[in-house]
């Protein structure tokens, strides 16, 4: 092989004599260029746009547990469990929590009105988006509906296994949910479909479906704890009337102080109110701060920016589309014509 000549591979074709069959057949390159290029444009003219929501909120754990320590050690005394320092949505356990297939799932079994009749997010998503206009005609996707009024709790096995895949393809294509900043709580979600009202549907349920949850779990023990002292305050106060009735009955029935023995039940009730007293007092104070505690443990998630219309639109722009597509048939037909070349120089070696 001349030194003078770059060697494609290990047959007797140059890179020389390569571009020079090239040159030869360049009207067929330009033509193949061309038609891929209209391909192209064709395809974005027809590609259905994408609409992207954007929400903004801030949010706000609830108080600080110094603040609390007062109630923490009052709360104590009575062998209650005011909650630790931990908090379960700290940083960024809050995206987590939204991109959470609970989450995610409860807001695709929801139902709302397209075209005046109702759907289930996730059965207007199968009807409208790729997922079962691209699965084969006898493919079970096809078969597997989700009929609106019908509980979760009822899915069958393909219901759920489908409900997985539209949940899959939210989480890693159509959800998108971050903390521009990591020193403040602001956080940023976006939800890209192909319909306009879909995404501001399933931006503004995501939200709610995660603040109603994050208010769950954020106040749970400190709800529990609410509950216990008010049980125990009612009894404390049923316990106080109960004597003050007794004793009332006691005096009644013992007009005459003359003997010290009558005056016997008449003491102990009064010894007993005075002990229920300071004792429904006290746990009546006790009761005051759980309140507190309770309404400081309320997170807050406020919306900065709702998920308004108009919304972002996405299309794919004709002349990138129609510059990509010429490109990549430029490619493929040089690929295809260099094998012509290889498959001939072999052929004739072979004779």
């Amino acid at each position: 092989m001349d030194n003078n000549s770059t060697s494609i591979n290990s047959n007797d074709i140059t890179l020389t004599g390569f571009l020079n069959q090239i040159k030869k057949l360049w009207w067929f390159f330009l033509i193949v260029s061309i038609l891929f290029g209209v391909a192209g444009v064709l395809y974005a003219h027809f590609k259905s746009p994408i609409y992207q929501s954007r929400l903004t909120f801030a949010l706000d754990d609830g108080g600080s547990q110094n603040e609390l320590s007062g109630a923490r050690s009052i709360a104590s005394q009575l062998g209650i469990n005011v909650g630790g320092n931990a908090n379960v949505f700290a940083d960024d356990n809050i995206i987590e929590i939204m991109l959470s297939r609970r989450i995610i799932e409860k807001v695709l079994t929801s139902e709302e009105i397209f075209n005046n009749k109702r759907y289930k997010l996730v059965e207007y998503y199968l009807n409208e988006s790729r997922v079962r206009k691209n699965a084969p005609n006898d493919s079970k996707l096809n078969n597997i509906h989700f009929p609106t009024g019908q509980l979760r709790a009822s899915y069958t096995y393909d219901q759920d296994s489908v409900l997985f895949l539209a949940y899959t393809d939210f989480t890693n294509d159509l959800i998108f949910v971050n903390r521009p900043d990591k020193k403040l709580n602001l956080f940023q979600v976006r939800v890209s479909s192909f319909n306009e009202k879909f995404s501001k549907i399933f931006t503004d349920r995501l939200v709610s479906e995660t603040d109603s949850f994050y208010t769950e779990i954020c106040t749970k023990k400190a709800k529990e704890n609410l509950a216990i002292l008010e049980q125990r305050v009612e009894n404390m106060r049923g316990n106080l009337h109960s004597s003050i009735s007794t004793k009332a009955i006691s005096t009644d029935a013992n007009l005459n102080p003359a003997f010290s023995e009558t005056t016997i039940p008449f003491q102990k009730e009064q010894v007993n109110i005075e002990v229920y007293g300071e004792s429904y007092a006290e746990m009546f104070k006790n009761l005051e701060i759980a309140w507190f505690q309770y309404l400081k443990k309320i997170p807050l998630m406020q919306i900065i920016d709702h998920a308004d219309y108009p919304m972002l639109r996405i299309k794919t722009s004709r002349i990138l589309s129609g510059l990509a597509f010429s490109l990549i048939g430029l490619l493929l037909i040089t690929g295809l014509f260099y094998l012509r070349l290889l498959f001939k120089s072999t052929s004739q070696k072979i004779k």
